[in-house]
């Protein structure tokens, strides 16, 4: 199993607005072949920073299955526009 992790620094004052938009994206990614699980944890000292954790069966799904896939352009399209700067992504097994 990978578990996919990633930093999220959203715009300040969008928080509402990307919660929103984050339960309908995790739409998107749990109907993901691999797809195991994912939490979306917000900071209680940073109002505006949060972690995603996705786990994931193997590496392919994620970067191939998941990031090739049409399902990801309605993902980028829902929350890419909230993050500055934009997230590194790193995966541990």
């Amino acid at each position: 199993m990978i578990l996919e992790v990633a930093v999220l620094q959203v715009k300040k004052g969008m928080q509402k607005e990307f919660e929103q938009n984050f339960k309908k994206a995790s739409h998107i990614i749990s109907s993901t072949q691999g797809y195991v699980s994912h939490q979306l944890k917000k900071c209680v000292e940073k109002e505006n920073q949060y972690i995603l954790l996705v786990n994931w069966k193997t590496l392919e799904d994620h970067q191939i299955g998941f990031r090739k896939s049409l399902e990801y352009q309605e993902w980028k399209k829902l929350l890419h526009h909230f993050y500055e700067p934009f997230p590194e992504v790193l995966h541990y097994s």
